[in-house]
């Protein structure tokens, strides 16, 4: 159920006009901005291959194939990257202010205290931080 509900807010995010629907240039787009290089090609390629009712789009169940696609080993590389990219400081642990920055970047605003609850609840050694162990904690629920 939380994966369901972690997949279903990153399609979400990913659906920018809200059809209910991905296409090529909303993918690519959102690839863009998590800091990964996607041509306009690979992107069109990517809901071709998972595009199951050939509408050239990739609606909720598509996408879910899509992101599950990957190899453990990808899937570690990404949480990675991922994480570098909400760390920002190279501290090594995500801070309010870089989590503050990432969300922001990616069009949702948060205060600075709001992004201290954030961490806090998945903040397991209490230090105000997250490091990568509680990251991945946190993106698997």
């Amino acid at each position: 159920m939380a994966e369901y509900k972690q997949h279903l807010r990153l399609f979400e995010r990913f659906d920018e006009n809200r059809d209910r629907k991905i296409s090529a240039e909303e993918l690519q787009q959102c690839v863009h901005l998590i800091g990964k290089d996607m041509s306009y090609e690979e992107a069109k390629a990517a809901v071709e291959l998972n595009d199951s009712d050939n509408d050239g789009l990739l609606d909720f169940e598509d996408f879910v194939r899509l992101i599950e696609d990957g190899s453990e080993e990808e899937k570690a590389h990404e949480l990675k990257e991922a994480f570098r990219m909400y760390e920002m400081e190279g501290c090594g642990c995500i801070t309010p202010e870089s989590l503050n920055r990432m969300l922001a970047r990616l069009g949702e605003s948060r205060t600075i205290d709001e992004c201290r609850g954030m961490i806090c609840r998945y903040d397991i050694d209490g230090d105000g931080l997250l490091n990568f162990d509680e990251f991945e904690i946190m993106m698997r629920c």
